[in-house]
């Protein structure tokens, strides 16, 4: 292994700042995904310990990880951000992208994707293919990611190495190649063969250790061996046509056709191991700087070229004009905003101007950093391949593009999921809501799967998200970095009333007092509307004067926003004056919107007034196997299913339901379907509430006006 200062060329400048550069072909981007808890972070910790990027190997359950390194993550030992550190092995530098694997955080993953060019797909050994591994392994077959599967925690008393590798050929038929043979003492990994160098290592204290191939594993590594000869000579047609006609490939051939194969993701090696132990890692790495495409070879990368109605290939070269993608955002209220980026072509250097082609304004370059966490070190310059960070750009954020002003480029911007799961959001302390609100616009900077805005029916300020973990996190960010406290709670609805008859009524003010009295008298005739609300005037003979005909409608409209039933803002109503008396001294505009006022009131109780509430346009993405769980569950909600379509492997449920029965429905229908399931939900009308539930709704919201006083 060469150690760091061999893999680059290093520099000092009379301020000690460390110069490094590194050729694309001595890179290896790799994303670490997978299931929630099944050890990712342990792995990049295990791979950075190796590489002498750290001294000790930290833990997640003690807060010492690299990766790891939020007092949030930290708490509840889990990754809730995606997360970059590097190490050096074999003189090559692999670039770890840890990402979380909690389904909350999923935003994470796609901006990880776009920057590596392989994953490492971690997954426990627990005989089964767990949800996370499987949604992992699915897109990166569909963008086209090259996969190694890492199996881990084989140092477990129920590990089941077997059994996870026949959960993996099931559902992915022809592609899973195991590369080693665990050596198992009782049901713990002792050692390992390596089928393609045809040798075999026992852990020890001080390492691995080389031990002979033991005799009751011959047979069981000749299969392997063949199954990865037929493997190489499928992926390679030379290798194909001599395999046909001798019967067998040089070691130097499978290897060409394995690593054919992972490149055009039709093979996924597999190897195992424990994180935790530090025991397999070694060979994983090797693997990794063996068989996972280098970053000059990533496939050509398409962006649009500024001002011209085409499509340019960005490939991997240093001596090009710069272009760059800033694929994840860091906001800290002391340090500033961190970008951090992949250099697709070019070199970015300290110093230099670049143009930012997604909001067509200018940044100067100051300082690049290498990440290790939480760690930065200062260098002079990014190559073609790389990825790093810069600090104080005013006007860049995530999934924008830095490049060349004499070539300007644009990359697509990175696909986020739409909130599923809002809260209404409220300061614990009196007078904090601008400070939550300017906090929560800062986070959303580093995080573009959640939105806040003011909903202007509630008043309330609601954030909304990918589920319950996301936002508490979010909620506790805001205390962390922000030092401002705030509730979460179930965001109001957003009722309406409306009335289903035509009525007629009658307003009249009248006040004496000392001197000129008030005095205003309308007639108006309610009806149903099908729009918001509209105003019109019959009046004949002048029984009100035209000058006050203006008041009465201001009147109306400002009774508009709290009905009779239960106070909601009033819609489908259309309102005609047709009647009325006036004073020559006592009437005023002010009398008239009075009167109005309470014809309003008498009117809609008279109308037959209702609650009406919002009802959303559903779409939800599930394997077949849930398809009766979920119309079940929707029947429950008071839903209707409007039809099935098909996408893809998964069955597209449209349905529509109040949205009073959803709002937790992202967990429950995680819950339903194991992780597996996805829905978008929109408004799509405003529908009469049932007697029964309207009931509810009026008794609550009196207690809610009854206690506020």
């Amino acid at each position: 292994m060469l150690r760091a200062k061999n893999l680059y060329r290093l520099a000092r400048s009379r301020k000690g700042e460390k110069f490094m550069s590194i050729k694309a072909e001595d890179i290896r981007n790799i994303a670490v995904i997978g299931h929630s808890g099944e050890g990712k972070t342990s792995v990049c910790e295990a791979i950075l310990f190796n590489g002498k990027s750290t001294d000790r190997l930290g833990k997640t359950t003690e807060g010492t990880t690299v990766t790891d390194y939020d007092e949030q993550e930290i708490a509840r030992q889990m990754s809730i951000s995606l997360s970059a550190a590097f190490t050096a092995w074999n003189g090559v530098k692999i670039n770890l992208l840890d990402v979380p694997g909690f389904y909350d955080f999923e935003g994470e993953l796609n901006e990880a994707l776009r920057a590596a060019g392989g994953a490492l797909i971690v997954t426990s050994a627990s005989g089964t293919l767990s949800v996370g591994a499987e949604k992992c392994l699915d897109l990166c077959l569909k963008n086209k990611i090259p996969m190694v599967i890492f199996i881990n925690g084989m140092d477990k008393d129920n590990a089941d190495y077997e059994g996870t590798v026949n959960a993996l050929k099931a559902k992915y038929a022809g592609k899973i190649a195991p590369i080693q043979i665990p050596l198992m003492q009782g049901n713990k990994m002792i050692g390992y063969i390596n089928a393609l160098t045809e040798k075999a290592f026992r852990f020890s204290e001080e390492g691995l250790k080389e031990i002979p191939i033991p005799e009751e594993m011959k047979g069981t590594l000749a299969t392997m061996q063949e199954n990865l000869t037929e493997t190489a000579a499928e992926n390679d047609e030379a290798l194909l046509d001599k395999y046909f006609s001798e019967g067998e490939l040089s070691k130097e051939e499978i290897i060409h056709g394995i690593r054919k194969g992972i490149y055009n993701v039709n093979t996924i090696p597999v190897m195992a191991g424990s994180a935790l132990q530090n025991r397999g890692i070694i060979n994983l790495m090797d693997e990794i700087v063996k068989y996972m495409p280098k970053a000059i070879e990533r496939r050509e990368v398409l962006a649009s070229a500024v001002g011209k109605d085409e499509l340019v290939g960005i490939t991997c070269i240093e001596n090009a004009p710069f272009a760059a993608q800033v694929f994840k955002t860091v906001v800290d209220p002391f340090v500033g905003k961190l970008n951090v980026m992949k250099v697709f072509r070019g070199t970015l250097k300290s110093g230099s101007t670049v143009y930012n082609s997604t909001t067509g304004k200018t940044e100067r370059i100051s300082q690049i950093y290498l990440l290790k966490g939480k760690k930065q070190e200062v260098v002079s310059e990014l190559n073609a391949g790389d990825i790093g960070a810069v600090s104080k750009l005013t006007a860049t954020n995530t999934g924008d593009t830095l490049c060349d002003e004499s070539e300007k480029v644009k990359f697509d911007p990175i696909h986020f999921p739409r909130p599923v799961l809002s809260m209404a959001i409220y300061a614990e302390k009196k007078g904090d809501e601008d400070k939550i609100f300017a906090g929560l616009n800062k986070l959303a900077e580093e995080d573009y799967t959640f939105t806040v805005s003011k909903n202007a029916e509630t008043g309330e300020m609601v954030i909304s998200g990918q589920g319950e973990t996301h936002l508490d996190v979010i909620n506790k960010k805001l205390k962390a970095k922000f030092n401002v406290s705030a509730l979460l709670k179930t965001p109001k609805i957003a009722y309406r009333e409306t009335i289903r008859k035509t009525v007629e009524a009658e307003g009249k003010h009248k006040k004496q007092s000392g001197g000129h009295g008030q005095y205003g008298h309308c007639k108006v005739r309610f009806e149903p509307f099908d729009g918001e609300f509209e105003f019109a005037e019959e009046v004949v003979g002048g029984s009100v004067p035209k000058q006050y005909i203006p008041a009465v409608e201001k009147g109306l409209r400002e009774c508009l926003p709290n009905g009779v039933l239960a106070g909601y803002p009033v819609t489908g109503l259309r309102a005609v004056l047709y009647d009325g008396s006036y004073h020559d001294v006592d009437s005023s505009e002010m009398a008239f919107k009075l009167a109005a006022a309470l014809a309003f009131k008498e009117g809609l109780k008279n109308a037959n007034p209702v609650l009406l509430e919002p009802i959303m346009k559903l779409r939800i993405a599930i394997p077949e196997s849930y398809l009766g769980d979920i119309m079940g569950d929707m029947n429950k909600r008071r839903g209707r299913i409007l039809g099935i379509d098909m996408l893809d492997d998964m069955q597209v449920v449209n349905a529509e339901a109040p949205q009073a029965e959803l709002f937790r429905y992202a967990t429950d229908l995680r819950s339903m379907t194991q992780g597996r399931g996805k829905f978008v939900a929109e408004l799509e009308r405003y529908e009469e509430v049932p007697f029964a539930e309207a009931e509810k709704i009026i008794k609550a919201r009196a207690a809610e006006k009854e206690q506020a006083n």
